[in-house]
Order: C-alpha cells, then sequence, then structure tokens
C-alpha cells in the first residue's frame, strides 16, 4: 500500500453484516486505485472488517445500540436520545480524525448520520432513500432524506431501475443521489453443489436466535446435506457437527463464497445485502423476512412479485416449503466492477 496515498474513510452501521459486508468491494476498489481506506465503525461490524482487512487502519465509532423489538420503528423512537448522544460523539471522533490527518480527503458513510465533515467530500450510502415504517413511513422518510441531504452526495447500490431495492431507493425529492450498482464482495464460481440446503443467519437479536432455533427444528432429522453459517463474529472460526447438520460460527469472504457457490439451495433473511451477494451469484434463495422489519418484508413481497424468490414468516416456515423454490426464477444480476471515477469526486475542501 502506498503510505503517502489519500484516505477515505468507510463508514459502515453495526446492525448485522450486512453494510459492514457491502462495503467491502468498496474498501477493495479504493485499493485498486491507490487510496487508503480507513475502516470506521463499532461492534461485530468492526471486528469484522478488521478480519477481513488486517493490514488496514481502523477507527472504533460510538455504537448506536440498535435493537429489535415487537415494534422496530417504536423501538428506534425510543432509542432516539441515546442515537443522538452517538452521533454527536461520531462526528467528533470523525472530525479530529480528519483534522489531525490531512491526507483525509474523503469519508463514506453507509447508514451512520454522523459520519461526515464539512473538512471533506461526505458520501451517504444507502438503498433506503424512503425508510418504511408503516403508518409513519412518510414521517421517517422525511427525516431520513433529511439527514441524506447534509451529505454531498447519496450513494444507491442498485442499478437505475431499482432492480433489486424497488420503491426503496425511488424518489421525486431533490437529492443528489447516483446508482453505482449492486455491490457484493462475492463472485461466481463453477463448483460442485454439494450442499442440499445453506443456511445463513444475521442480524441483531434476539431475532437471530429464534431464527436459527426453528430452522435447527426443521432440518434436523433429514437426511440433506444441511450447512449452518450462523453469523456469530467471534476472534476464531469454529465448526461442529450435530447429528445431520454442520454448523460454522461465522465464516469470512473466501470461505463463504465457496459455500454459498457449492450450494444447492439457501435459506437466510431478505436483507438486502444479502439479496445483492445471492444475485451476484445466481442462486434459488428461500427468504425468511424479520418480522415487523418493514424494509425486509417489503424486499420479500416485492421479489416473490417479480417471481425471483419465494418466502415464509419464521413460524409458518417448514422445510416442505423448499419445494415452492422450482416455480421461481431465482436471483440473477450481472457483477458490477465500481465506476474508478466515483472516488476523483473525493478532495480536501
Amino acid at each position: 500500500m502506498n503510505a503517502t496515498s489519500k484516505k477515505i474513510i468507510i463508514a459502515p452501521l453495526n446492525w448485522g453484516l450486512g453494510h459492514a459486508s457491502r462495503c467491502m468491494p468498496i474498501i477493495n476498489a479504493l485499493l485498486e486505485n491507490n487510496f487508503t481506506p480507513i475502516i470506521a465503525s463499532d461492534g461485530a461490524a468492526l471486528e469484522f472488517l478488521r478480519q477481513e482487512f488486517p493490514n488496514l487502519e481502523h477507527l472504533k465509532l460510538p455504537t448506536y445500540a440498535i435493537s429489535y423489538r415487537r415494534n422496530v420503528a417504536l423501538g428506534l423512537l425510543f432509542k432516539i436520545p441515546l442515537i443522538l448522544k452517538a452521533v454527536r460523539n461520531e462526528k467528533r471522533i470523525i472530525q479530529h480524525f480528519i483534522e489531525t490527518n490531512k491526507d483525509v480527503v474523503g469519508i463514506i458513510s453507509d447508514n451512520r448520520f454522523g459520519a461526515r465533515s464539512a473538512l471533506v467530500t461526505s458520501v451517504y450510502m444507502t438503498h433506503q432513500v424512503n425508510v418504511l415504517s408503516g403508518k409513519t413511513t412518510f414521517l421517517t422518510s422525511y427525516f431520513h432524506q433529511k439527514i441524506i441531504k447534509k451529505f454531498d452526495e447519496c450513494w444507491i447500490p442498485d442499478n437505475v431501475k431499482s432492480q433489486l431495492s424497488g420503491k426503496l431507493s425511488i424518489t421525486k425529492r431533490n437529492i443528489k443521489t447516483k446508482f453505482i450498482g449492486v455491490l457484493s464482495r462475492f463472485k461466481k464460481e463453477i463448483l460442485e453443489e454439494e450442499i442440499d440446503v445453506l443456511v445463513i443467519l444475521s442480524g441483531p437479536e434476539p431475532n437471530r436466535t429464534f431464527l436459527e432455533k426453528k430452522l435447527i427444528s426443521e432440518f434436523k432429522h433429514t437426511k440433506k446435506n444441511i450447512v449452518f453459517v450462523l453469523g456469530k463474529v467471534q476472534s476464531e472460526n469454529k465448526k461442529w457437527t450435530s447429528e445431520n447438520i454442520v454448523f460454522y460460527n461465522y465464516l469470512l469472504s473466501q470461505e463463504l463464497q465457496k459455500a454459498i457457490n457449492s450450494s444447492k439451495i439457501i435459506v437466510c433473511r431478505s436483507g438486502y445485502s444479502s439479496i445483492m451477494d445471492l444475485a451476484v451469484l445466481k442462486k434459488k434463495v428461500f427468504l425468511i423476512p424479520t418480522k415487523n422489519q418493514h424494509e425486509q418484508e417489503y424486499l420479500a413481497n416485492f421479489l416473490e412479485a417479480n417471481k425471483l424468490a419465494p418466502f415464509s414468516k419464521t413460524a409458518d416456515f417448514s422445510k416442505d416449503k423448499l419445494s415452492q423454490l422450482k416455480n421461481y426464477k431465482g436471483l440473477c444480476v450481472d457483477e458490477n466492477r465500481l465506476n474508478p471515477q466515483l472516488f476523483s469526486f473525493f478532495k480536501r475542501k
């Protein structure tokens, strides 16, 4: 790495691993174009990226402490004072880092409200220009768009037709948006499909554990080759077998890419980053949206309506439902390489 190259801070939200994982192709593209990425996050997202990029400098940011309740929008409402405090501290840490590192020329914030500065070009990345929250969608979308407007530009990880994100990324409001294409850390490989069903778990607790228990109870008596990736980022990879199921606490990208390419069917949440990954790998997927997480519920319905992937509520899932997959096309998009011109936008102001 060129020690004198310009630095760009990459700051993904720590909410599951989706925000962190979709920042990986951006980090790799920055490295290819002679920038020095600085990883800035907290919790599992920071630990995940530190393990993926052990040679990169990192910056620990305050946690937003987002967790699921029965009503996600209501849960966020109760957390607003803590989130605002975290945003203020986050902005202070970012500002101090930029002031003491004169070679920083930009920030790419993946849904972190305070990861911006008037000193450098600041980009906000989201597929949710519109934030769905049931009856309060107008308000949540309005406030989110007010935050987006504080940034120099909003990058949307989808193609201009909003092929995977649907109405989440479509707006007529005066926002500087740029569709940068589908982002995935993975590449398609032609491998023998030895795994019958690969279960990929993710997201905050306690919902991740609820789904884990439900799926283990469904698959533990089948004779098929079943693999679970639990999405629990820890200091070391662990593998074990219980009855007919092989478990991994988590897999780094190269191993997970191989596992997905080696699988006939994927079962996972309808998180947007997972959808992008599986579309690039052209996989058949059965989706289980998180209950009361309006974005995931919308995406599951959107893909089902387009005959791309079936879905089920957690409580209603059974292994027999996987037979529905024969009636769906599966997810499929062309692999996307980021345009290097994206990064010419960044400068010290």
